[in-house]
């Protein structure tokens, strides 16, 4: 559940009623959330109905509870705002490092990129923006993953599975914890053509961020060594810190 700020406790429990829909993948029942939220099952269902009511959550045939079509009107503006956020940032970023930078933020069980900048070389990754990809496979979604709690974690990575990309994929739960432990010991995460053969990947999270994102380099293998990796580092050290700077700035304001 999200700290009290102050606000309004009805509105924030209504979003915090849609935070616990969105991380159940869209749709859950009404059982799912009694057993997620603090909240007396009398409340939540009359949380639900006002929600229903303006067309912000939609209630299915079959009882459970969906994300409504209203907040996809939302969403396509607050992707593009956060787009203008981080595009400048991932073109200074492939400005310093010459290799494609992307934001990703957690959807589901899953990571969706959210913006892109391409490399200038001709051999490059090239990740379409609005892709949703594992969490487990690549380096964004690792360094998502360490910015979660570990039964959060656990929920997410049984819920998508752990179906290989590639013969290098972490597969079992003790891998993705490995994986994860590394991460937050050294703050960044790395996919060696564990989501794509050929190519390597180096991320970091935002710190911060109100939804769980991160930023991640990547190239193929030749270009990006481990001389790259410590150039990068320093690089996504920097450039999360602007995103999260502008994120929580406008968050307060």
């Amino acid at each position: 559940m999200v700290q009290k700020t102050g606000g309004v406790q009805s509105v924030e429990r209504a979003f915090e009623l849609m935070e616990l829909i969105g991380r159940a993948g869209g749709e859950c029942s009404l059982s799912h959330l009694s057993a997620e939220s603090p909240l007396p099952p009398p409340t939540i269902h009359r949380l639900l109905r006002t929600l229903v009511g303006i067309g912000y959550v939609r209630q299915l045939p079959n009882r459970r509870y969906a994300l409504g079509p209203r907040l996809i009107r939302l969403g396509e503006v607050a992707n593009r705002q956060l787009g203008a956020v981080a595009v400048p940032v991932l073109a200074e970023l492939v400005e310093q490092l010459t290799e494609t930078a992307s934001l990703a933020v957690l959807d589901g069980d899953m990571v969706i990129y959210t913006a892109q900048v391409p490399s200038p070389h001709s051999m490059r990754t090239n990740t379409e923006v609005g892709r949703r990809i594992a969490l487990h496979t690549t380096a964004v979604g690792k360094a998502v993953l360490a910015e979660l709690d570990d039964a959060r974690i656990v929920k997410l990575v049984t819920q998508g599975g752990l179906a290989p990309a590639t013969e290098h994929s972490v597969t079992s739960l003790s891998g993705v914890f490995a994986a994860v432990e590394q991460v937050r010991a050294e703050g960044f995460a790395i996919d060696a053509e564990e989501q794509e053969i050929g190519v390597r990947g180096i991320a970091m999270a935002v710190p911060g961020a109100p939804t769980p994102m991160a930023v991640g380099i990547s190239g193929p293998l030749a270009r990006v060594d481990d001389a790259f990796q410590r150039r990068a580092v320093a690089a996504l050290t920097a450039a999360t810190g602007t995103i999260s700077e502008a994120l929580i700035g406008s968050r307060d304001r």
